[in-house]
């Protein structure tokens, strides 16, 4: 075979490569030996050539033998004929191929003269005359080349670029010294930073110049994907006699338009992988004038909530997406029973009788009513359905090898549950490797995008819907993303639930959707991180510190600025200018004061951070302190410490101290947050609910997820002070605490006593691991 491959003028290191691909290998030698057997053993590298780029580049390796007729007859000669040939069979998968229309296509026979050649670079150069002598040889010859191409499509490219050189050396002249200097590069306009942020920002899903980064990211994974209606042109997909026919008749109802659809299990919380597959399946069908359905998996009735139902939609809603519509797979159980039906019928599929137990792991026995009669499995499927089986005495099974090397996936099970939309009408319920595919196929989805876990389950979603006849969808998998520190598990998460870690499925330390809404993180934010962490096949493992990122750069921009102090201390300031309270004028975005101000009364007494203020001053300590003065922001007053008051155990719970004007005043070292007639509040500051990256890794985490809670992963500040100008706020609302972070205002919020969660910090800190 080594010798065989040199022969075709291969390299012995690339013939050596080809060898340890076996398929390949494998079909290079069978056209090697079809071309000797025409041609005789001396084969010369050009012929060599297309071989190898034949075997190679085809999908479908019934062709080989075709393709390679053309090329040892000399009617495919170049490079450029057989990629049109490799495109013409994959876009034409049903034998027989219509050789004529092939022909066309591949430019066989067809000879381009000299005279020809010559005839179409005239007319070319004669177009761009003026640019050619205005810019001599600094002009884009390519441009000629690529245009003379386009006119003569198989005309041979060596040929064309010598006539192009000829004339243009007849029309210019030799090249002088001002032709051989190099073009002075044009310098690229550079984006400002603000406008850089905008390019990246995600707003609510929907297009425009704040969406460029997550669209044009998915327009650009397009490239892989099939155009609706060529589903054909997918590697693995399996055509069948009536696959054409099919997808002519889904055109027909789609008008070729973009399908995708988000298909949850109705029982749990969307976390933040699910906020990647939200936004992959909307915005890749938005991308691309499509629309996306929502349905929900709910054949399972014993998990699934109605609780559930409505979070999943309010959190795709949130993202900013809207379904085309919500559909059910319960919506076409009538229609997934007649189809069970009819795979028994067709004698694939069975009822079996198998334990769950048996039939679980990867090598589980064969069923012994594997080849039970047709007539027999229908009268039993009609007694599953009937309830005259209990639950696990019998499934349907149908019959195929999955690529996990999995048999006999089951389609139905017996369930005496009711469910939530169909009530008791029926005690079987259809499996998710029966169901998904099949209500793809009713849908007319294009693309139905999922995680890289159900690659497994390609194989019977093509068997199933074309053991059926049935318009067949393409599936592609995509890697899913997970953050460290945490876990998403449903079952991991009911167990922090139970145990008493977490509140809900909404606490504020988990990464479910609902909880991540409550602690404060913007939608855009979310769709921002997606759109960074991107669309790959691989799977994308993040730290939370990125998606905080992200909640910060939006926040900035959107989260107006009030004054809260989490650990008051009392200062009363003796000489104050005024008999009562002023009103002072505080910035919403002090970056943009055109967005606005708010009031905040200022008084005689008002309240500090208790760490802003020290006996005494270190080396570096630029805040209060006796003998230090600081400013108190926006009042325009500088205070001086006049008198310490401690209680009895020597701690100090009030100062007496003068104001100042500034701009009498020394410019001080800082100038400082403060409240005067504030509000009363909770805050509620979150840390990692775990310790280690991976909790649920038991090297990392021998004792299991549960023993690496982080006992400091909350911390309550239950006589926290705030201005007053956030006492209408409502739950959710959003503010950037000045000098401490950013906060949403929680639901637990009453009237006279509101709940801050803090979201993130004002920056990224260091110190975390």
């Amino acid at each position: 075979a080594l010798g065989l491959f040199t022969g075709i003028g291969l390299s012995e290191a690339k013939a050596r490569e080809t060898l340890r691909n076996g398929a390949l290998s494998a079909l290079l030698r069978r056209a090697v030996l079809q071309a000797r057997s025409a041609l005789g053993p001396a084969l010369d590298k050009a012929t060599g050539t297309l071989l190898y780029n034949t075997a190679a580049r085809l999908k479908d390796p019934k062709h080989l033998g075709f393709l390679v007729g053309y090329i040892a007859r000399r009617e495919i000669l170049t490079d450029l004929q057989l990629s049109a040939a490799l495109e013409y069979v994959r876009s034409h998968p049903l034998e027989p191929l219509d050789v004529a229309d092939f022909e066309r296509a591949c430019g066989v026979g067809v000879c381009i003269t000299p005279e020809q050649i010559e005839e179409a670079v005239e007319a070319v150069i004669s177009k761009h005359r003026a640019e050619l002598l205005a810019e001599r040889y600094h002009f884009n010859m390519g441009l000629l080349m690529g245009e003379a191409r386009n006119q003569l499509r198989w005309a041979d490219g060596k040929t064309i670029k010598n006539e192009v050189d000829l004339q243009v050396l007849h029309l210019l002249g030799p090249k002088t010294e001002a032709d051989l200097e190099k073009k002075p590069k044009v310098a690229k306009a550079r984006l400002a930073p603000a406008e850089k942020q905008k390019v990246a920002v995600l707003e609510n899903g929907d297009m425009g110049t704040e969406t460029q980064s997550l669209l044009e990211q998915l327009r650009g994974e397009a490239l892989k994907f099939h155009k609706p209606g060529e589903n054909y042109k997918t590697e693995g997909y399996v055509v069948t006699p009536n696959t054409m026919s099919l997808l002519k008749q889904h055109l027909a109802i789609t008008g070729g338009q973009v399908r995708t659809r988000f298909p949850p299990e109705p029982n749990g919380i969307l976390h933040i992988g699910h906020a990647k597959a939200i936004n992959f399946n909307f915005g890749y069908a938005k991308a691309n004038g499509g629309v996306c359905f929502l349905r929900y998996d709910d054949t399972n009735p014993e998990k699934e909530e109605e609780k559930y139902f409505t979070a999943i939609r309010e959190m795709v809603e949130w993202l900013g997406y809207q379904p085309y519509a919500v559909t059910h797979a319960s919506d076409y159980f009538d229609q997934l029973y007649t189809w069970a039906l009819e795979l028994i019928r067709r004698g694939l599929a069975y009822v079996c009788h198998q334990k769950v137990e048996e039939i679980k792991g990867h090598n589980p026995p064969p069923s012994p009513w594997r080849d039970r009669p047709v007539e027999e499995s229908l009268l039993l499927f009609e007694d599953m359905r009937k309830g005259k089986f209990g639950e696990g005495e019998a499934t349907l099974r149908m019959k195929l090898m999955m690529e996990d090397g999995k048999m006999d996936p089951v389609a139905y099970r017996v369930k005496f549950t009711p469910h939530h939309r169909t009530g008791d009408k029926w005690c079987i319920y259809p499996t998710y490797d029966y169901t998904h595919c099949l209500c793809d196929s009713i849908e007319h989805i294009t693309h139905s995008l999922c995680t890289k876990e159900f690659q497994a389950r390609r194989s019977s979603y093509f068997w199933l819907c074309n053991a059926l006849d049935v318009y067949c969808p393409v599936q592609w998998e995509y890697g899913r993303l997970n953050l460290l520190y945490t876990v998403v598990s449903k079952r991991k998460i009911i167990r922090l639930v139970e145990t008493g870690a977490v509140r809900d499925w909404d606490d504020p330390r988990l990464f479910t959707l609902t909880a991540l809404r409550r602690r404060g993180f913007p939608p855009e934010a979310i769709n921002n991180f997606c759109a960074r962490v991107g669309v790959t096949v691989a799977q994308a493992t993040m730290e939370p510190h990125l998606l905080e990122a992200c909640a910060r750069e939006v926040l900035n921009e959107h989260a107006p600025r009030a004054m809260a102090v989490l650990e008051p201390l009392k200062v009363t300031i003796t000489n104050f200018p005024a008999p009562k309270a002023l009103e002072v004028l505080v910035p919403n975005f002090p970056a943009d004061e055109s967005r606005g101000f708010h009031k905040v009364s200022f008084h005689q007494t008002v309240y500090i951070e208790e760490t802003d203020f020290r006996e005494e001053a270190d080396k570096g300590y630029k805040r209060l302190a006796p003998g230090q003065p600081v400013g108190l922001r926006h009042t325009g007053y500088v205070i001086t410490v006049q008198n310490v008051i401690k209680d009895v155990s020597g701690r100090v719970i009030e100062l007496e101290v003068t104001c100042t004007k500034s701009d009498v005043a020394e410019k001080p070292k800082a100038f400082i947050h403060w409240v005067s007639v504030p509000l009363a509040c909770e805050v509620r500051l979150y840390e990692r609910l775990f310790l280690h990256k991976n909790p649920e890794d038991p090297l990392e985490v021998p004792g299991g997820f549960l023993s690496d809670l982080n006992p400091d992963s909350l911390r309550v500040v239950h006589n926290a002070l705030v201005d007053s100008s956030v006492h209408s706020a409502r739950p959710f609302d959003k503010f950037q605490f000045e000098r401490l972070g950013y906060f949403s205002v929680d639901p637990d919020s009453e009237a006279g006593k509101m709940v801050f969660n803090r979201t993130v910090t004002l920056k990224e800190d260091p110190g975390k691991a």
